[in-house]
């Protein structure tokens, strides 16, 4: 595969993760809330300027950067992003302690196992935290706050003039409120299943140390597979962010 520092922009652009992106629902969403608030401002030509540039901004945030595509930086993110994926980044230098005091031989082989999906799991943090961030950005940028202070006043009017012009803005205005809330939501439920998410791959680099120091490589199948379903989790749950738009429905976390 050609490296992502090597490769043009068209290639980076035609990738399955832009393609994902491109036809994503919260793409689609941010585009017409977009819309409806530029409407609001200026009219319909506003409103389309407004809201292809949005829908634009959103598709280039998901191509690929050239020599950064790998690149795990907390402290690129903002709070509480940035926090998730520092803690987990002190969870995989703890379990990197803990390898390096490992003596060679059937516990330590084990222990680089799980280590490397305790490394997947980081990247995995960074790639939810990233999408986190960039729908928090959507949500900014459809100023949900003033929608909402508008919208009563404008049903208000609505009823007092029943015009075309008095329907059709009440109709933009309940469309951005309508699409903000849906962001608040997933960004919400996404902050909080990573948080959680953090703290079971916390519980399992504890484990990890209990074990090695009890020289027991035999229950380290239970670890490994508490760490695969972390994992797996995290998988899905970047997964639903940026191909579903995240949908809360398939983005079940579940405890163990």
């Amino acid at each position: 595969m050609t490296a992502i520092e090597d490769r043009s922009f068209r290639d980076r652009f035609f990738t399955p993760r832009v393609a994902r992106t491109i036809a994503a629902p919260s793409s689609i969403l941010l585009l017409g809330g977009a819309a409806a608030a530029g409407i609001l401002a200026g009219g319909p030509l506003v409103g389309a300027v407004l809201g292809l540039g949005a829908y634009a901004a959103r598709v280039l945030t998901a191509v690929p950067r050239r020599g950064r595509a790998d690149a795990v930086d907390p402290m690129a993110l903002r709070s509480p992003w940035r926090d998730y994926v520092h803690e987990t980044q002190i969870a995989e230098k703890r379990y990197a302690q803990v390898l390096r005091g490992a003596q060679p031989g059937p516990l330590r082989d084990r222990l680089e196992g799980i280590g490397a999906r305790i490394t997947d799991g980081v990247r995995e943090a960074w790639r939810i935290a990233q999408r986190g961030q960039a729908l928090e950005d959507g949500l900014h940028q459809l100023e949900p706050a003033e929608a909402e202070r508008a919208l009563p006043a404008a049903q208000a009017e609505a009823q007092r003039n029943p015009s075309e012009a008095n329907r059709r803005r009440v109709e933009a205005l309940q469309a951005q409120v309508a699409t903000a809330r849906r962001l608040r939501d997933v960004t919400q439920d996404a902050a909080e299943r990573l948080r959680l998410l953090d703290a079971r791959l916390d519980e399992a680099v504890a484990r990890a140390v209990e074990l090695s120091l009890s020289g027991d490589s035999g229950q380290l199948s239970g670890l490994g597979s508490h760490v695969d379903s972390v994992v797996n989790e995290m998988e899905a749950l970047r997964q639903a962010l940026e191909e579903t738009g995240g949908g809360t429905a398939q983005m079940g976390v579940t405890e163990q």
